[in-house]
C-alpha cells in the first residue's frame, strides 16, 4: 500500500468514525435530554383532545321560570384550518357536506368565511381557529352520515349540543334585556388569555347585550375536555383521560314574566291606538319597578324582534332590520337607551325645585292662558286659562303657565343674560338630583344618560354647530323656502341669532326646561325611578335585574348584593304634597279620561300625563304612574314617541298594565294580593339545560 492510499484511509476512517460520534450523540440527544419532548409529541399522534362545552345558565324569572333557557340539537360544525390542508382548499368536503344538509355549496361555503368589511351575512364573525357551525338543526339521519364517514368528511363533526332556546312564557319576549350571543373574536381570545375556545358552545358564545353580556361570566360555566385514543386512521379506540364540563349558574332575576308580557302587550295596544288616531307611534317603551327595592319588574321596548333569530347564524337581511331605520332599529331598548323629551312629566322635579328655591308649597298661583318670558309669549296646552290655583292644581290640571313663570323669574334672579358668576340655576340641579342627566346605574350595558341641559352645555354645543349655524344665517334654507317660507325665515333669523351669541342660556331655554322640553332628554327608566323615589318618600335607587346566580341543583351561588340607594335632597312634607297631586291625576285631571271606570278601590294609581312636543315629528307621549297611593309598590311608565298625546295614548296602556297586575271583574291579577315573590325560586319551574 502507497503512502498516498494509506492517508486516504486515514482519512475515510476518521470521517466514519466522526459520524458515528455525531450520530451516537444525536441519539443521546433524542432519547435522553429531550426524551420526555418526543414521548409527549408520540401520545399526541395517538390521542386526540377533545373540549367538552359547558352547559349556559338559564335566565330565569322572579318564580324560576324560565326566559331563557337550553335546548339539545345536532350541530354540524366546520373546522377551517383542517379544510385548508386539502389539496382543493376543502371544497370536495364542502360540496359534499352541502350534499349530506341538503344545501348548495355556496350557502355552507358562505357560513363558514370570515366576516370583514364589504362581506355580507352569514358569515363568521367569530375566530377563524375554531369549529363554525353550519346547521344547528339536523335531522339525525343526515348527521349518521357525516359520523359514518369521517374520511370523507375531514375537519367535519356532528355533535349533540345544547343551543339557546326562548320559550317567552306568559307572551314574555323581553329581547333587549335578556341580549344575545355571538361568537367570540380573535381579538377577544387574545385579550382574554383564560377563556378556552370550544367550538360551538357556551364558552365562546360571548354575551354581546343585555343580561347575556352583563352576567356573561356566572352563565357561561367552565369547559372540560375528554382526552381520546385513536389509531392510524384517525378512529377512536379508547379514553385515555377526562374532566367533566362545569355547567354555567342560573341567574335569577326581578323580571316577572307575566307583568313582562302584559307590559309587552299594553305597549302594543299604545302603538296601535296611537296609529289609528293619525300618528307615526314609531317607538315605546312600558317599565314597572318595584318601588320598595328598586327592583326591575318589566322593561318592554318597541319595535322588538325574536331572540331565537341569533341561534344558527343570522342573514344579511336579518341583522340590517336589527339595525336598521327602516324596521325601526329593533335592537336598542327605548327603556335604557331611547332618550326623549319628558314633557309635563318632569313637573315633579320643578315643584321641588320652585319650593327649594323658596315658592311657599301652599301658596296660590295665577295660570294665565300664556306668559311673556322676555319678548316671547309662551302658551299652555291649546291655550287655556284656568284662573288662580295651588300647586296641586297646577299638577292635576298641568298648567304650564305657572311653572314658566317660576323659571323666568329664576333666570332673572340669576342675572338674565349676563349671569352673575355663580347663579344658582335651581331647577337645573334640583333635575340632576332626580338623577337626571347620567346613567342609572341598572346591570345593564350600554345605558344612555340622558340629557339636562345647562349654561356648560349650551356653550359647548355651541362651539360644536356654531359654524354651521353662521352659514345658515347666509345661506337660509332653500329646501323649507320651497314649502314653507314662513318657516323658513324663522330658521334663518334663529341661525342668525344662535351665530352671534347662541351660547348664552336665555330665558326660553330655563322656560321649556321647567317643563320638559327644549334641549331636555330622559330615558323611560330615568323617569321610572323619579317617580318611584317620589312614591317612596325619596329613596333613589339603583335599578336592579339580577338577584342570585344558582346551581344547577337549585342552591344558591352567590347572591347579587343591591347598591344602597342615595336620598332625594327633598323634604318629605314636598314629597307628600306631590303625590297629593298626583293623586288627583287619575280622578279629575289629564288622566281623569282614560281611567274613567278604573276600581281605585283595588289598586289606588297616581301619575302624570306628559305631550312633548318633537321639531319636525308629533308629540311623544307619556304617562308615568305609582300605586297603592297609600302604600306604594310599584311606579309604572309608558312612553309612545310620535304618539300625541299623554292622555290619549299612553295611559290607557298604564292603566292596562294595572288591571293585569291588580285583576277586574273579569280578570284575574298577575300578582296575588299585589305582591310578588319574596324568597328566591328553589328550582327552575319549567324547562331544564340538557
Amino acid at each position: 500500500m502507497n503512502p498516498r492510499t494509506h492517508f486516504r484511509l486515514v482519512v475515510l476512517y476518521v470521517l466514519v468514525g466522526l459520524l458515528l460520534l455525531v450520530l451516537m450523540g444525536r441519539l443521546w440527544s433524542m432519547q435522553i435530554l429531550d426524551g420526555s419532548h418526543y414521548q409527549q409529541l408520540a401520545d399526541q399522534n395517538r390521542t386526540r383532545d377533545i373540549v367538552v362545552p359547558a352547559v349556559r345558565g338559564m335566565i330565569l324569572d322572579d318564580r324560576g321560570i324560565p326566559l331563557v333557557r337550553n335546548r339539545s340539537a345536532l350541530v354540524v360544525s366546520v373546522d377551517r384550518t383542517t379544510l385548508s390542508r386539502q389539496k382543493d382548499g376543502g371544497k370536495a368536503v364542502l360540496g359534499r357536506l352541502a350534499g349530506v344538509l341538503g344545501t348548495t355549496y355556496q350557502d355552507v361555503a358562505n357560513r363558514i368565511r370570515l366576516c370583514g368589511p364589504g362581506i355580507k351575512r352569514p358569515c363568521w364573525p367569530g375566530s377563524p381557529y375554531q369549529p363554525i357551525p353550519v346547521e344547528d338543526h339536523v335531522d339525525p339521519k343526515r348527521a349518521l352520515q357525516i359520523m359514518e364517514r369521517q374520511e370523507d368528511f375531514p375537519g367535519v363533526t356532528a355533535q349533540v349540543q345544547a343551543v339557546r332556546d326562548y320559550p317567552r312564557p306568559e307572551g314574555a319576549t323581553a329581547a333587549q334585556v335578556l341580549g344575545y350571543l355571538q361568537p367570540i373574536t380573535q381579538e377577544e381570545l387574545d385579550k382574554r388569555k383564560g377563556l378556552k375556545v370550544t367550538g360551538y358552545s357556551g364558552v365562546d358564545l360571548i354575551g354581546r347585550a343585555g343580561l347575556e353580556a352583563q352576567y356573561d361570566a356566572a352563565l357561561r360555566g367552565e369547559p372540560g375536555f375528554r382526552r381520546v385514543l385513536v389509531d392510524s386512521q384517525g378512529r377512536v379506540t379508547g379514553t385515555a383521560e377526562e374532566k367533566a364540563a362545569v355547567p354555567g349558574g342560573n341567574l335569577v332575576t326581578s323580571i316577572d314574566a307575566g307583568v313582562q308580557g302584559a307590559a309587552e302587550k299594553a305597549l302594543k295596544h299604545a302603538i296601535e291606538n296611537g296609529r289609528k288616531g293619525g300618528h307615526p307611534s314609531d317607538a315605546g317603551a312600558a317599565v314597572v319597578m318595584d318601588v320598595q327595592t328598586g327592583r326591575m319588574v318589566a322593561m318592554a321596548s318597541y319595535p322588538t324582534y325574536d331572540p331565537s333569530i341569533w341561534t344558527g347564524g343570522i342573514s344579511q337581511d336579518e341583522y340590517d332590520a336589527l339595525l336598521g331605520k327602516k324596521k325601526g332599529e329593533p335592537l336598542i331598548s327605548r327603556v335604557t337607551q331611547g332618550q326623549f323629551a319628558p314633557g309635563s312629566t318632569f313637573k315633579v322635579s320643578s315643584v321641588a325645585a320652585a319650593v327649594r328655591d323658596g315658592y311657599p308649597l301652599n301658596g296660590t298661583y295665577q295660570c294665565p292662558g300664556s306668559f311673556d318670558v322676555g319678548s316671547r309669549a309662551f302658551h299652555n296646552f291649546e291655550g287655556e286659562a284656568l284662573g288662580s290655583m295651588s300647586l296641586h292644581t297646577a299638577l292635576v290640571k298641568s298648567c304650564d303657565t305657572v311653572f314658566y313663570k317660576f323659571a323666568y323669574e329664576e333666570w332673572l334672579r340669576d342675572g338674565g343674560m349676563h349671569p352673575k358668576k355663580n347663579p344658582s340655576d335651581p331647577m337645573v340641579k334640583m333635575a340632576r338630583d332626580y338623577g337626571f342627566g347620567k346613567p342609572t346605574g341598572i346591570d345593564l350595558p350600554s345605558e344612555a344618560g340622558g340629557r339636562i341641559p345647562d349654561r356648560g352645555w349650551k356653550k359647548d354645543y355651541w362651539d360644536a354647530t356654531k359654524k354651521a349655524d353662521c352659514k345658515a344665517a347666509k345661506s337660509g334654507f332653500p329646501d323649507v323656502q320651497k314649502t314653507d317660507p314662513a318657516r323658513a325665515a324663522y330658521l334663518k333669523a334663529v341661525a342668525a341669532e344662535n351665530c352671534v351669541d347662541g351660547y348664552v342660556w336665555r330665558a326660553g331655554d330655563a322656560a321649556n326646561f321647567s317643563v320638559g322640553q327644549g334641549d331636555v332628554l330622559v330615558t323611560p327608566l330615568q323617569l321610572v325611578r323619579a317617580y318611584a323615589a317620589v312614591a317612596n318618600g325619596g329613596k333613589l335607587f339603583t335599578p336592579r335585574l339580577g338577584l342570585a346566580v344558582m346551581r344547577p341543583d337549585g342552591g344558591i351561588e352567590r347572591r347579587i348584593a343591591d347598591p344602597p340607594p342615595t336620598k332625594l335632597p327633598v323634604d318629605p312634607k314636598v314629597l307628600a304634597y306631590i303625590r297629593g297631586g298626583l293623586a288627583g291625576v287619575t280622578k279629575s285631571g289629564t288622566a281623569a279620561g282614560a281611567f274613567n271606570g278604573f276600581d281605585f278601590k283595588k289598586v289606588d294609581v297616581a301619575g302624570k300625563t306628559g305631550t312633548a312636543e318633537v321639531y319636525g315629528k308629533d308629540d311623544n307621549s307619556w304617562f308615568a304612574s305609582f300605586g297603592p297611593v297609600k302604600h306604594p309598590r310599584y311606579a309604572v311608565v309608558v312612553m309612545v314617541a310620535q304618539g300625541g298625546q299623554g292622555a290619549v295614548t299612553a295611559a290607557p296602556a298604564v292603566r292596562e298594565i294595572w288591571e293585569a297586575m291588580y285583576g277586574t271583574k273579569k280578570q284575574k291579577p298577575l300578582l296575588k294580593d299585589g305582591k310578588l315573590p319574596s324568597e328566591l325560586p328553589s328550582a327552575p319551574v319549567q324547562g331544564t339545560a340538557p
